[in-house]
């Protein structure tokens, strides 16, 4: 299985790449994984809020394909533990699922597209983060969901 994060635009805080780095090259030992950042939209200060998270919903779309099993992050999603996670994981491995795909929406969210072809939602914690810390506690739990899987030492109980 493949997993694939896309996420709306750059991460500007250098503290935060480093780390996302890490947990990236971590995660190459288990799995194939990418990061897409896809650029922040344009004029989007012009914009209503319905036609940001349109355009935004276009580009996402764009970067998926019909065997791709797109999750999205978002605050009304299923709650998991770190284990329970892990065993989503393994769940999705197991139905022979290709590309798992994470997505992290831009500031309102999701468009009804996108939600349309999403075939789950989880979230990270009831809390708000910024979407830039979004990816690295996303890049960090797939890491620790598969080190629980392996049995490795990372996860403690």
């Amino acid at each position: 299985m493949n997993i694939k994060l896309i996420a709306i635009g750059k991460t500007d805080s250098k503290p935060l790449q480093t780390l996302m780095d890490e947990y990236t090259k971590r995660l190459s030992f288990y799995v194939k994984f990418d990061l897409e950042v896809i650029p922040d939209i344009k004029n989007s200060k012009n914009m209503s809020e319905a036609q940001q998270k349109q355009k935004e919903g276009e580009l996402i779309l764009s970067k998926i394909t019909p065997t791709d099993f797109l999750v999205l992050l978002d605050e009304n999603g299923k709650e998991f533990s770190s284990i329970g996670f892990s065993e989503e994981l393994q769940k999705r491995m197991n139905a022979g699922i290709k590309t798992l795909v994470f997505v992290i929406g831009g500031p309102y969210g999701f468009s009804e597209e996108v939600y349309k072809n999403a075939k789950g939602k989880i979230s990270l914690s009831r809390m708000t983060f910024s979407h830039q810390m979004i990816r690295l506690f996303i890049i960090e739990q797939i890491y620790r969901g598969f080190t629980i899987l392996r049995n490795e030492p990372y996860h403690h109980q």
